[in-house]
């Protein structure tokens, strides 16, 4: 799969679906006209933080930049959930399941490298999170609460903030990550 083509193609649809020109999309997402006209081009690499912004500014799911055409029963192998990553490189997340028409969700596996960091922008108006660590120890700050998860331990929070992760250990942290936006 071509992650620059299907992220470009998806821009650009979702774009002119909406009636926007390239500029008035880089005022509503804070990006440059020149970086968003490089994605529909299908060039780039763009990190987790600039596809959330895309996605505030043309107002759907992270995820609507991601998905690709079909329908029934969708498997979904690790293979076919290439990582996208922080800025930084410490945090990856893998899409199994992409918000859109069919589902007013998105489920994420996700890694934070040891003593790794990531701070996430906030996403769309009503955005709920829940994340469920697997292994590891994660500190997540958000709403001005601090809260610590062991393997097994889940939290759930408003995620139109900006909140942020951390691993202070020395093992990797796995878990999974849903956003649900409700109708």
């Amino acid at each position: 799969m071509d992650f620059g083509k299907l992220i470009g193609d998806n821009l650009n649809r979702l774009r002119t679906e909406r009636d926007l020109t390239l500029g008035q999309l880089a005022a509503l997402s804070g990006l440059s006209k020149a970086m968003l006209s490089d994605l529909e081009k299908g060039g780039g690499n763009p990190t987790i933080n600039t596809l959330w912004k895309i996605a505030n500014g043309l107002k759907v799911p992270y995820t609507r930049l991601l998905e690709e055409s079909g329908g029934g029963a969708t498997l979904v192998r690790r293979e076919d959930a290439p990582p996208q990553q922080a800025e930084n490189g410490q945090y990856r997340v893998f899409c199994y399941f992409k918000g859109g028409a069919e589902r007013n969700f998105e489920l994420f596996a996700m890694e934070l490298d040891p003593q790794g960091d990531y701070t996430s922008a906030g996403h769309l108006a009503q955005a709920q999170e829940y994340i469920y660590v697997l292994e590891g120890r994660l500190t997540v700050e958000t709403g001005g609460g601090v809260y610590h998860l062991d393997p097994g331990d889940a939290l759930g929070f408003d995620s139109t903030k900006e909140h942020r992760y951390r691993n202070q250990g020395e093992v990797l942290v796995r878990g999974l990550i849903l956003n649900y936006y409700p109708e």
